[in-house]
């Protein structure tokens, strides 16, 4: 079903491959001064946060949306299943999409630009888990509640491109204005790239509890919200 919609195949899985491909090709991965690396080493884990964003955001919401809208839902209530097992489902389709959508990231990154992974990699799928359940979990909010494929555009945009240029997904982080940078803190994105690019980078989970906190919570709130105020139709 996914790969019969070509805007959500080309938004998941092409455009944050051809953002990497641009800018890569204009910076290159040659260290920065007095680090071990380079511009595609520090930028390849914001890009794997604008594949979770536009899949746990845009996809997993338009798509429950939709699925209420044509009374599919509705026809789901009338069997044993509950909303937690429907979320679940779309998730595990969401998350599938995004690890198609890295891996494309990650392969051009090694064959392109000679790609560095400096962090330890339980650690770092650790962080990456808990980063794509966040983020899915912040799109389940609006796609509990939203009634129509229409509406569930509207809500998605409205999540989805604030985080995708104050996160440091679109842009660095640290070249957004410091009040910017404080709005940012809001989105679940920005504590998900930070947490991404410090462990692949080298560093540690333990060195970011702000940020594993952050997200921890996002992932609970979403689910909360999420199932209790599910709607069927």
């Amino acid at each position: 079903m996914f790969l019969r919609e070509p805007s959500a195949f080309f938004f998941t899985m092409v455009f944050p491959l051809l953002m990497m491909l641009l800018f890569s090709s204009m910076w290159g991965n040659e260290p920065f001064p007095g680090e071990a690396y380079g511009y595609v080493d520090f930028s390849v884990p914001a890009f794997m946060g604008m594949v979770m964003a536009t899949s746990g955001i845009m996809s997993l919401t338009i798509s429950i949306a939709a699925y209420r809208e044509k009374g599919i839902l509705k026809r789901f209530r009338a069997t044993p299943v509950s909303p937690s097992a429907i979320l679940l489902g779309q998730f595990a389709s969401v998350f599938t999409v995004t690890v198609a959508g890295v891996i494309l990231l990650l392969a051009a990154g090694f064959v392109f630009f000679s790609l560095q992974f400096l962090g330890n990699i339980f650690e770092f799928v650790f962080a990456f888990l808990l980063s794509a359940c966040s983020i899915a979990a912040m799109g389940f909010i609006p796609a509990s509640l939203v009634s129509t494929a229409r509406s569930g555009v509207v809500a998605a945009n409205i999540l989805y491109f604030p985080m995708l240029f104050l996160s440091g997904a679109a842009l660095p982080w640290f070249m957004l204005p410091d009040f910017l940078k404080k709005v940012s803190l809001a989105f679940p994105l920005t504590h998900a790239i930070k947490l991404m690019q410090g462990v692949w980078l080298g560093g540690s989970l333990s060195d970011y509890p702000v940020q594993l906190a952050v997200l921890a919570g996002f992932v609970a709130a979403g689910l909360f919200v999420s199932v209790k105020y599910f709607r069927w139709e």
